[in-house]
């Protein structure tokens, strides 16, 4: 993982679009925003402190890290992945009571004729994503998660600004 702390934020550069691949996570601060596409039964993590107005995003896969032997990827899991970016944040001088996040995917991909436990692979990564945020006192203050489609996401981290995207909808700002 590639974390971003924001070096060269001011002065003459252009705002930056970070992008976050498919179990994976980065900070972000302004004027810079940060995406991430594919979210399908993934479920894209945008959490901000309203005072600092530094912000980051992950993009996790699967609810829970204990049902995987030997993966070292916390940005996986919801339950590794939302602490991990939370103590990132903390590290750069963000304060958990002044957090909070707006959740977005955790679609149902696929029809299947016999249920097995992936069919539900969405609902249990937003369950679990509000469960881990709500463990660490961080309220959900938006979301955009359910249904069949697929979902790209821009955050913004200056004024909070969750964009939805999804082929076939009008884009929705959370």
């Amino acid at each position: 993982m590639n974390y971003y702390f924001g070096e060269e934020r001011y002065g003459n550069k252009m705002p930056q679009i970070i992008k976050v691949g498919i179990a994976d996570m980065n900070i972000c601060y302004p004027p810079d925003t940060i995406t991430t596409i594919g979210l399908g039964s993934c479920v894209g993590i945008a959490i901000r402190d309203v005072t600092t107005k530094v912000g980051g995003l992950v993009h996790i896969m699967l609810p829970d890290s204990t049902m995987v032997k030997s993966n070292q990827n916390l940005a996986k899991f919801a339950d590794t992945g939302i602490k991990e970016l939370v103590l990132k944040l903390e590290s750069l001088g963000c304060s958990r009571q002044h957090m909070v996040a707006k959740i977005a995917g955790g679609a149902q991909m696929f029809a299947f004729q016999n249920k097995t436990e992936l069919t539900g692979i969405g609902a249990q990564n937003t369950e679990a994503s509000k469960v881990a945020l709500r463990g660490l006192g961080i309220p959900i203050i938006a979301e955009d998660v359910g249904a069949n489609y697929g979902r790209t996401v821009i955050f913004n981290p200056e004024n909070g600004a969750y964009e939805v995207r999804a082929v076939g909808k009008d884009i929705r700002t959370i």
